[in-house]
């Protein structure tokens, strides 16, 4: 039962016959600078081979100038009106929608995203939290208020709607399928870590998955990121198999290296492939953040990594499976740059001598 998930030309702006003259100095050296940007992109994108969706996590930095835009924009500005830009940029042919892992996205909201893509252009939103997640905080204070400023504690509960199918379908797949369907990519399953003390046992957890991914929609092609090594398994990859979903060759602090985790879920297992780079492993999202930011260059290169995410690529391409890339700023330092690092890493394997011998 396969679930598989065009390129654009840029829509041109028109000035009115009426408007007065721009001022030759203001906007002209920042279009310029963006066209041999994106010059320089599309020769490279002319080398990948089909059905390969490069992007980022999100889109919304405004350290991104003069990589994917053209002036300086504020956070808020940018989340709300940045996708038109950023999809003009010819490497960067899908984008993570991130918000929606924390609430639902509106439909109003869907609908201004919707304005601002080009046609064939498809986006790899977050499941819920309150459905990919075992557990649930609830804020809990402390009852001696003189414990400390501040010092409200979190209490873990069993989430009752852990991988729930009519919480998925109402929250979930009826957004992305009434108003956004033709930019609708694969829905990410991020599954966060639980640890022992909430964990479910492994029997219970495979069961409940299974029961899952066999009542989605065959409309929505999914994948799943697990980020507990105690699921991850043979019987973990043969559900993903019976159900035409694809795991999500993760990036991140406490789960194998990409290769390691094809090595137990292969390419073709799937009918297409997710790769999603957060976090080196081993480190700390906030620590990262702050070392990182504003994310306009690469502070920690990890070529590993890039010839492991180039080979998976070409694997899926060698198969004509679409594969979908998300890179996070944690995880080299500037999420548009690692995207055109891979593509070069990507470019220079399928067009080797060893790789045209195999197709």
């Amino acid at each position: 039962m396969s679930r598989s998930p065009g390129r654009r030309g840029p829509a041109p702006s028109q000035l009115s016959l009426f408007a007065p003259a721009p001022e030759p100095a203001a906007e002209a050296p920042e279009l310029d600078a963006m066209a041999a940007v994106h010059d320089d992109a599309a020769r490279l994108a002319a080398r990948l081979p089909a059905g390969l969706h490069l992007g980022t996590s999100s889109w919304s930095f405004p350290g991104w100038q003069g990589l994917v835009y053209a002036r300086r924009r504020s956070t808020e500005e940018l989340a709300r009106d940045g996708l038109a830009e950023y999809a003009r940029h010819p490497l960067l042919t899908t984008v993570g929608i991130d918000r929606s892992f924390y609430a639902p996205i509106p439909d109003s909201d869907f609908l201004r995203y919707r304005a601002q893509l080009p046609d064939g252009f498809r986006c790899v939103s977050k499941a819920l939290h309150a459905v990919v997640s075992q557990t649930l905080q609830r804020a809990q204070t402390p009852p001696d208020e003189d414990e400390g400023r501040g010092a409200h504690r979190a209490r873990v509960e069993p989430n009752p709607d852990f991988l729930s199918v009519p919480l998925f379908l109402s929250r979930v797949a009826a957004p992305l399928l009434s108003v956004f369907r033709a930019h609708a990519g694969p829905v990410l399953l991020e599954l966060p870590p639980v640890g022992p003390p909430h964990r479910l046992p492994p029997r219970a957890f495979f069961e409940r998955l299974d029961a899952f991914l066999g009542a989605l929609p065959r409309e929505l092609a999914c994948a799943v990121e697990l980020r507990e090594r105690a699921y991850f398994t043979g019987e973990y990859r043969e559900i993903l198999g019976a159900h035409g979903v694809a795991h999500a060759y993760s990036y991140w602090r406490n789960m194998p290296s990409p290769a390691a985790q094809a090595d137990v879920v292969p390419v073709s297992n799937a009918p297409f492939a997710l790769v999603r780079l957060s976090l080196k492993p081993g480190r700390r999202y906030e620590a990262e953040q702050r070392r990182f930011h504003p994310f306009n260059r690469i502070v920690e290169p990890d070529p590993a990594m890039r010839a492991e995410v180039a080979r998976i690529l070409c694997e899926a391409a060698a198969l004509r499976i679409e594969s979908f890339v998300l890179v996070n700023n944690k995880a080299e330092g500037s999420a548009p740059l690692t995207v055109r690092a891979i593509a070069e890493e990507v470019a220079a394997a399928w067009q080797g001598p060893t790789a045209r011998e195999t197709r």
